[in-house]
């Protein structure tokens, strides 16, 4: 609901306390007004003695028509010490009250406002003032309230009216001020937190302060520091309550990697044939890296692991060395891997994780179309668009069965294979999130299985909001 929000409720708020202040401004217009209007019919009640003066004596009509000018009944006016009554008319009944103008003081004309306007019967009232431009010593005179209460409420009205105006003139003025200068930044700040909490291990997604704003830009550089120590606690965290699986992890991958490594030292024990001189740089780069992963069990188990060594790099190298291992290992000669990749594609990632993440695939399909007992096909193709890179994996095995994808990316849990940890989807798949992408699973069935590895050339708007200007 509207007036549940910040800005809802700020408007709410500034146009109450824009009237309340117009209605503390409206009783001293009235007041104010009353003391004109009396004035005024003191000052025509006065012109019209003045003609009586003139003439000392006038026809009963004149003097009614004088009366009804002034909009008085009658008129006493004092000069030379001396009360005359100058002009007069039949008084409807007794005067009710009396008004002296004369020195009145402030919370007099205000308390006389109050009860003039809520006092809705026509009162016959005597006002007393000072002549003007020296016309005498005093005047008073007699007239009915009625039209004077018409008259305050006539204007109490505009002034009502007018004040509601600018009332919301300037509720709305403040409401856009505040909406662009608070509410909007302090959206941006919610939408980083929403941001940062759907993926807190991803670095890219802590704030980054940027508010012109004092108190904003110290609560953005605190929620910084905030996030910033969650993500190196929660890592700390998954590292020492998983050491265990960060062992096997390691041990998967280095069994394999060494597996290889095995199969190129046996051929070059076993055989004489020159191509062992091609096989011994594959040997070497299978050793490296066993050693590199074996460095990085140190520093996964200190939750000192480094992010990914971005770079750009030819896709074709990496994805062709992954083909030769594999299709090597396949010793029957039943799975066919092959590549499918645009020519000269180029990607930013870092080569030694992509190489482990594409490997895992590939085994992966490799073992579950041997484990079916029958031919098939491992195909690798990539593409690009202005967003992202891909890279497909595709295979015409078996399919996966339900529990494995109920548990796909789990540790442990996401096995297809008896003899199998479960480990290499989730390899993979911790490898591609510290690349700021995912691993999905396209499709999956008799016909087959389809992973895509989805890697953003920049950070998605999705993922970080665009940051507004912040004054």
């Amino acid at each position: 609901m509207f007036l549940n929000t910040l800005s809802g409720r700020f408007l709410l708020l500034t146009t109450v306390f824009v009237m309340l202040a117009e209605v503390l401004i409206f009783v001293p217009s009235v007041a104010r007004f009353r003391q004109d209007y009396l004035l005024s019919r003191l000052e025509r009640a006065q012109i019209a003695s003045l003609a009586l003066l003139a003439e000392d004596m006038i026809s009963p009509d004149l003097e009614r028509e004088l009366l009804a000018n002034a909009d008085v009944l009658n008129v006493v006016l004092r000069r030379d010490a001396v009360r005359q009554l100058m002009l007069s008319s039949p008084i409807p009944g007794p005067v009710h009250e009396t008004y002296d103008l004369r020195d009145a003081a402030a919370p007099g004309l205000l308390r006389d406002a109050l009860r003039q306007l809520f006092d809705p019967a026509d009162r016959i009232i005597r006002v007393i003032g000072d002549p003007v431009r020296q016309g005498g010593m005093q005047i008073e005179i007699t007239m009915h309230s009625a039209p004077l209460r018409a008259s305050m409420i006539d204007y109490g009205l505009r002034i009502l009216a007018l004040s509601a105006v600018i009332s919301i003139i300037t509720a709305l003025l403040l409401f856009l001020a505040v909406r662009r200068f608070l509410v909007r930044p302090i959206e941006g700040v919610i939408e980083h937190m929403a941001t940062y909490a759907s993926h807190p291990e991803d670095a890219r997604r802590i704030i980054q302060p940027s508010a012109g704003l004092v108190e904003l830009r110290k609560a953005e550089e605190a929620l910084r520091s905030l996030q910033t120590h969650v993500t190196g606690a929660l890592r700390q965290k998954e590292r020492l309550a998983q050491l265990g699986g960060a062992v096997a992890k390691v041990s998967h991958d280095l069994r394999n990697i060494l597996t290889t490594a095995q199969l190129f030292a046996d051929r070059m024990e076993t055989s004489d044939d020159p191509a062992v001189n091609r096989a011994v740089p594959k040997l070497v780069s299978s050793i490296r890296r066993a050693v590199s992963l074996c460095e990085s069990t140190l520093a996964f188990g200190k939750a000192e692991e480094a992010p990914p060594m971005l770079q750009r790099v030819p896709l074709a190298p990496i994805v062709q060395d992954v083909v030769e291992n594999e299709s090597l290992a396949a010793e029957d000669g039943d799975v066919v891997i092959e590549a499918e990749l645009p020519p000269g594609m180029v990607l930013r990632c870092d080569p030694e994780q992509l190489y482990r993440v594409l490997s895992n695939l590939v085994r992966n399909a490799r073992q579950a179309i041997a484990a079916g007992g029958r031919a098939g096909h491992v195909t690798l193709s990539a593409a690009e668009s202005d967003r992202e890179w891909t890279i497909c994996v595709r295979d015409t095995g078996p399919g996966l069965p339900a529990k494995a994808r109920e548990h796909l990316f789990m540790p442990f849990q996401g096995g297809t294979r008896k003899e199998g940890s479960g480990l290499g989807l989730a390899i993979a798949s911790e490898l591609v999130a510290g690349h700021g992408g995912r691993l999905e699973l396209e499709r999956t069935g008799p016909e087959g299985t389809s992973f895509v590895l989805r890697l953003p050339k920049t950070i998605r708007d999705e993922e970080i909001p665009a940051r507004r200007e912040l004054v």
